[in-house]
């Protein structure tokens, strides 16, 4: 049966409250929703409880490169240039909106900046300016050992004894004070050792030797006794006579371990030498004979150190040690270098090889392990004949600055060396350096 239009209007209406009521709620659902989207953007620190937002404020989210920081601390303190030219951002500075939410839910990638490499021992080389940009620093010049006798002495009375010097005079006299390894007594007295080497060289040797530039001289060596203490007392005369001061020997051992202080620029520089190298223990300067400087016990050169450094702005030690023929430093010449340093020797210069070894620096200091041969005897071994003047640019800081002049040096005749040779010898050099090399200009770097 169809029923009547009077029937069927009460179920209209209900119908029509029913869909009223279902449109309403859809109404209602969509006006929360955009009101919560439009509260959303304007209200960015309410994405965490207000726990989190104090937690964040006390404890500042790590710097970046946090994760990349190994268990033990790098022994270097020092920052490189890439990380000083762009630091981190600072953990007070909060993004806000989307950077906010995006440093929140992905961690930020470590910097591409590269970790400082680690320094040589003894810590990280100590920045400042250039002691050779200085015009108030001392320039102070080493070579390496010098004697005047044997077959040298041949080719000096062939051909003059200002024979060696004619091709480095000139290198020589620039600096402010030149200082060499005179590794022969001289005297014309005396009577030979028993030593497979021997070697003493005449007066006549000094005039010119001091004329080419030469201020002082180090006798802590294995040759100085080489004819018996008469030969050293006439030495230490005829270096007075010709004003050339020496280190390293003396009447006696007060004496010998005393340091010669020389006054350059208004800076007061201090002089020591040592000999690890000793043949007998007769040639060792006692308190009533001559003798050398020397440092097998190493407790005297320490605390002669020691008190030079209260007297001079700059101290210097000149160390006989190593190996003959042998390019690399040995361990004991590494230790007894960093104990000088330690006690405050502020640049050491070494010599007995025959041959040039490495360089160093430690604790800020520079070592030159050991400087060959400058004018030495004859002979056809080719790494004896390379050789160098040493230039060192020191300021009133206690701070010095090295630079090598390649030298060839054969039949008593060094002269400055080819580029190509000395490019090949710079390389062989950095090769047996600690953590240092020598740039192509001649250079020390401390940058391995």
């Amino acid at each position: 049966m169809i029923p009547s239009r009077k029937q069927s209007k009460p179920q209209r209406q209900k119908r029509v409250r029913n869909v009223g009521l279902l449109a309403g709620g859809l109404a209602g659902t969509l006006l929360l929703g955009a009101g919560i989207m439009l509260m959303l953007p304007g209200q960015p620190e309410k994405a965490g409880t207000s726990a989190d937002a104090a937690a964040r404020t006390a404890s500042p989210t790590p710097a970046p490169s946090s994760a990349e920081t190994p268990a033990a601390p790098s022994p270097s303190a020092a920052v490189s240039p890439a990380a000083t030219a762009s630091p981190s951002p600072s953990p007070s500075l909060r993004p806000s909106g989307a950077e906010n939410a995006a440093a929140t839910s992905t961690p930020i990638p470590a910097p591409s900046v590269k970790p400082p490499a680690a320094p040589a021992a003894g810590g990280a080389e100590t920045a400042g300016p250039d002691p050779a940009n200085d015009p108030h620093s001392v320039k102070l010049s080493f070579v390496g050992d010098v004697i005047m006798a044997s077959a040298v002495e041949t080719l000096l009375k062939q051909h003059g004894y200002d024979y060696p010097y004619t091709e480095v005079k000139a290198d020589l006299e620039r600096a402010d004070l030149a200082i060499a390894n005179l590794e022969t007594p001289i005297s014309l007295r005396g009577a030979p050792q028993s030593k497979e080497y021997t070697y003493r060289s005449s007066p006549l040797a000094l005039p010119p030797f001091k004329e080419a530039g030469f201020d002082l001289v180090n006798l802590a060596n294995n040759h100085i006794l080489d004819y018996g203490q008469d030969a050293l007392l006439d030495t230490f005369d005829n270096l007075k006579k010709n004003g050339i001061p020496y280190v390293g020997a003396g009447h006696n051992s007060q004496e010998a371990f005393e340091p010669v202080i020389l006054d350059k620029k208004g800076m007061r520089i201090a002089f020591l030498g040592f000999s690890r190298v000793v043949p007998d223990n007769s040639w060792k300067a006692g308190p009533n004979h001559p003798g050398v400087a020397d440092t097998y016990n190493y407790t005297v050169p320490v605390e002669s150190i020691r008190k030079a450094r209260e007297k001079a702005d700059l101290v210097v030690v000149i160390a006989h040690w190593g190996v003959e023929r042998q390019s690399q430093a040995e361990a004991y010449q590494r230790d007894l270098a960093h104990r000088y340093i330690e006690a405050g020797a502020d640049l050491i210069i070494g010599g007995h090889p025959h041959v040039l070894q490495g360089f160093e620096k430690y604790k800020g200091k520079w070592i030159a392990y050991s400087l060959g041969n400058f004018i030495f005897t004859t002979n056809t071994v080719k790494e004896t004949l390379d050789s160098m003047i040493l230039e060192a640019s020191c300021s009133k800081d206690r701070q010095c600055s090295l630079k090598a002049l390649p030298i060839f040096t054969q039949w008593a005749k060094p002269v400055p060396m080819q580029p190509a040779d000395a490019a090949k010898l710079f390389d062989r050099l950095s090769k047996v350096s600690y953590g240092s090399r020598i740039l192509p200009d001649g250079r020390i770097s401390a940058e391995p």
